[in-house]
């Protein structure tokens, strides 16, 4: 019996695990080859996973809610007709390898062997508890590796995600809490050394609910958005600052070309890709605007990867990264702001889509709101927000003195990471962003 393996995809360079959302087929059923089996989800977008032959499915090793590293053998496939089928086990482990045979002259079968992966050691200890039922996901343990924290210490920690797992958020607040306290340590004696748990591993606090109330659990993507915010709150001090832009000229430019602009590129033309290429220009002026931090060092990004926040149908919010925006004309923005919006609003990104972003874009104004105070995208230092565009009196000067015209006005605000970005920088960056906006040439041609 030819089996092949179905293994959890690689989604993406910085990706180590999935969580198997729910599977399309069951042990038994046919499938054809590129015909979908389950769909997965990372931290960043749900995929679907095809089959990679035509066959029937033998046997299915984990369940609904399995977090997954990348590269393991989730299922296989049966390219024959009359293949066995195997009941799923309830509880699930890594297959074993199976030694081949010694040759005895007779027809052997041929079983591909899956090699099982070796768990990262702490100070030669696996990471698990005691008794071997708790996960851990190949990036917590990578993290604990390199920060030194043992297997003890792990275990203490309680974790914030699904079923108590220890998050990256988790165990990245236990290091910095252990840095802090580390003084204090050593200076005493080592019997009377007491490392309590840092404030994000403690247990939640609980509320008296009266009758009068909904409660609504969660979703997946509702926690990983939590985590990723109280991360990005607890690593960065943020900083915002505003400023008023008058875009007259531009909103004049863009009414009176869009019609050219759909006809002869097929495309519609809106606020954002104009956005993203002043920031581009403002941010090839301010090179340290694009960065990242780590640890001690700086880390500034050549490309520029404008990542755009999308609100999706549920509710929810997702950041599809447009690569080398800086190479981009107008069309070419155009077309790629409209392609992924309309991707992410219908589930169709892919995971490569929402990686390596270097700076973030936020459109308040979508909303109707005139200003907002962004949280920062880690591992990035800024996200710029943009305002709602709006009719406002405003004072001009003029050759014959100051008047009050009506013009269009917005504000944009800008959340940056004090550590790299100081006061004077992120003003001075906004800034320029905005008058590049209200210098906007209303006589360019598209």
């Amino acid at each position: 019996m030819a089996k092949v393996e179905l293994v959890m995809p690689k989604l993406g360079e910085s990706i180590m695990e999935a969580t198997i959302l729910g599977w399309k087929k069951n042990v038994g059923d046919r499938v054809e080859q590129d015909e979908t089996i389950l769909d997965i989800a990372t931290d960043k977008v749900d995929s679907e996973v095809p089959s990679p032959v035509s066959g029937i499915i033998t046997e299915i090793l984990f369940n609904e809610n399995d977090v997954v590293p990348i590269g393991s053998v989730i299922a296989y496939i049966s390219t024959e007709a009359n293949a066995e089928v195997e009941p799923s086990p309830s509880t699930h482990l890594p297959p074993v390898a199976t030694p081949k045979a010694e040759s005895n002259g007779m027809h052997e079968k041929k079983v591909e062997t899956v090699a099982v992966a070796t768990p990262v050691l702490v100070e030669n200890k696996p990471l698990t508890t005691p008794h071997g039922d708790r996960f851990y996901s190949p990036l917590v343990k990578t993290i604990a590796k390199q920060e030194g924290v043992s297997t003890v210490e792990l275990e203490a920690i309680a974790g914030s995600g699904s079923g108590g797992r220890v998050t990256k958020a988790d165990i990245l607040g236990f290091v910095e809490h252990k840095k802090e306290i580390k003084p204090i340590a050593n200076s005493a004696p080592k019997e009377d050394i007491v490392l309590p748990l840092p404030k994000t591993a403690a247990a939640p606090p609980t509320y008296a609910i009266s009758d009068n109330v909904e409660i609504i659990e969660m979703d997946r993507m509702r926690r990983l958005i939590a985590d990723h915010m109280i991360m990005s709150k607890r690593v960065a001090p943020h900083v915002t600052s505003f400023v008023e832009a008058d875009v007259t000229n531009l909103v004049n430019w863009r009414n009176r070309v869009k019609g050219d602009f759909q006809s002869k590129y097929g495309e519609n033309i809106t606020f954002t890709p104009i956005f993203i290429e002043a920031i581009c220009h403002a941010l090839r002026e301010f090179p340290m605007v694009n960065s990242s931090v780590n640890e001690s060092k700086i880390i500034v990004k050549k490309d520029l990867n404008i990542g755009l926040a999308t609100a999706l149908p549920s509710g929810h919010l997702i950041v599809p990264v447009i690569k080398n925006a800086d190479r981009m004309n107008l069309v070419g923005l155009s077309q790629a702001v409209n392609d992924l919006a309309t991707r992410a609003r219908t589930q169709k990104l892919k995971p490569d889509d929402t990686q390596g972003g270097t700076f973030t874009l936020t459109n308040v104004g979508g909303f109707g709101n005139m200003m907002g105070t962004p949280i920062i995208n880690q591992p990035q230092v800024a996200i710029l927000a943009t305002g709602t565009i709006k009719k406002r009196p405003h004072v001009m000067e003029t050759e014959f003195g100051d008047v009050i015209a009506i013009r269009q006005i917005m504000y944009l605000s800008m959340s940056y990471d004090h550590r790299i970005v100081d006061g004077a920088m992120g003003g001075v960056f906004l800034r320029r962003v905005a008058d590049l906006l209200e210098q906007f040439d209303i006589n360019r041609t598209v």
